[in-house]
């Protein structure tokens, strides 16, 4: 018996703290007089900011959180705080995140989901956010391995992050899903709002400095039609938001008098969002530009790499495919099997491991054109893709070409346009 109540005294221990941890954890997130749930397949790190910009500029005090192309935390001004992970990252952040930021003075957050396993992302809403107001950017085939094989079952993983007896706000605009949506969200005790893009007007997307997307300012007007905030505001507040580092950008530069056009898609990794992004970026083309796609793979992503040797050969207009990183081999089988011939391809990646020179000398100098365009896409982090993202985004000759891309981001998207 003394050994039971020793036993079960050192358990006890534990469990109050948690149970304390717990309580406080809840207490601090319900007090807060906005919560809102960010997920989907693509644009959830933009939609956070430019949902925690309405908020700002509305005066509310926010904290939003980001874990898409940087993991960050954004205070209250709208400043970036880089979260330094010292292991791999766990859903626990979230708690951590909420503990050392929400304060007294904190009246709204705006969290990205950073849950794939369905089971986590529930945990996430229920146990974490507890939201009044989920956000679905899109449902996309990606990390089908984990959510569903078809987009229907995404659409339900996804929908783990649904507030119950709140409001879900959606861009989707397939309407199968829309109708798989509406059950999910109808079975929470939830209401359903289809954000309509149609409704961003050339106006509001010249505000940006940047390539942002109809389908996700629509939902950031909707969020603000919720909570009575004036469309102005909701749009002076999404303009000021400081962009995503993964948001396309667009840069000209000279290298040895070709001019190039870099466009970083590497963000953008599933096939529906990479042919609606890549048919804006080729309006930048010349009729003697080159243009090139950058396959860009990492050593744990061999499936998405296959996937976008598919996409690459089948689904888009190239002069020439380049691979950097891992894969090489099999990557460049899958291009010829798919019937693309092999003079268009290069490769420029981990097997060979060109230098700097190389790089520029064969994937630019050698396609004897003026106008050479280069799209990078698949994945981010490779020496390679880290190369080129410093060159093109660091020089202090590249131009950012607002200009150049205004047709791109002032004319209407339909939603098969969202990425």
């Amino acid at each position: 018996m003394l050994e039971f109540c020793i036993a079960a005294a050192f358990l006890l221990v534990p469990l109050s703290g948690w149970l304390r941890a717990t309580r406080s954890h809840r207490r601090r997130v319900d007090a807060l007089a906005v919560r809102v749930h960010v997920n989907g397949i693509r644009g959830k790190s933009s939609v956070s900011r430019l949902t925690a910009g309405i908020l700002r500029e509305a005066g509310y005090t926010p904290i939003a959180k980001t874990t898409g192309s940087a993991a960050v935390v954004i205070d209250r001004f709208g400043v970036d705080h880089p979260i330094v992970r010292t292991g791999p990252a766990t859903i626990l952040e979230q708690l951590a995140i909420i503990k050392e930021w929400v304060d007294d003075d904190v009246d709204a957050l705006v969290i990205e989901c950073m849950a794939i396993n369905p089971n986590y992302q529930r945990v996430c809403e229920r146990q974490i956010v507890r939201s009044q107001i989920g956000l679905l950017t899109n449902v996309r085939e990606d990390h089908q391995d984990v959510m569903g094989y078809t987009r229907p079952e995404i659409a339900r993983s996804l929908l783990n992050t649904c507030p119950e007896n709140g409001l879900l706000v959606t861009s989707e605009g397939d309407p199968e899903i829309i109708a798989v949506i509406r059950e999910e969200v109808e079975r929470r005790g939830s209401e359903l709002i289809v954000a309509e893009p149609s409704t961003v007007t050339p106006d509001d997307m010249r505000g940006f400095s940047y390539i942002e997307f109809e389908e996700n300012v629509s939902l950031g007007l909707e969020v603000a039609r919720r909570l009575d905030i004036p469309r102005d505001v909701a749009m002076r507040g999404m303009w000021s938001a400081e962009p995503d580092p993964g948001v396309l950008r667009i840069e000209n530069t000279v290298v040895d008098d070709v001019r190039v056009t870099w466009a970083n898609m590497f963000a953008v990794n599933d096939r529906e969002s990479t042919i609606a992004v890549m048919k804006r970026v080729e309006r930048l083309a010349e009729p003697q530009t080159c243009t090139i796609a950058i396959l860009n793979n990492r050593l744990d992503r061999q499936a998405r790499a296959l996937q976008f040797a598919d996409i690459a050969a089948r689904d888009l207009t190239l002069d020439r495919v380049v691979t950097f990183g891992a894969y090489e081999r099999v990557v460049t089988e899958r291009l010829l099997a798919n019937g693309m011939p092999s003079a268009k391809i290069i490769n420029l990646g981990d097997e060979r491991d060109p230098t700097w020179s190389e790089i520029v000398q064969e994937m630019i100098l050698d396609q004897g054109t003026d106008h050479v365009l280069i799209a990078g896409m698949v994945n981010i982090h490779t020496h390679q893709a880290e190369q080129l993202m410093e060159f093109f985004e660091g020089a202090d000759t590249a131009e950012v070409l607002f200009k150049d891309v205004e047709a791109s981001t002032t004319e209407p998207a339909s939603h098969s346009e969202a990425a």
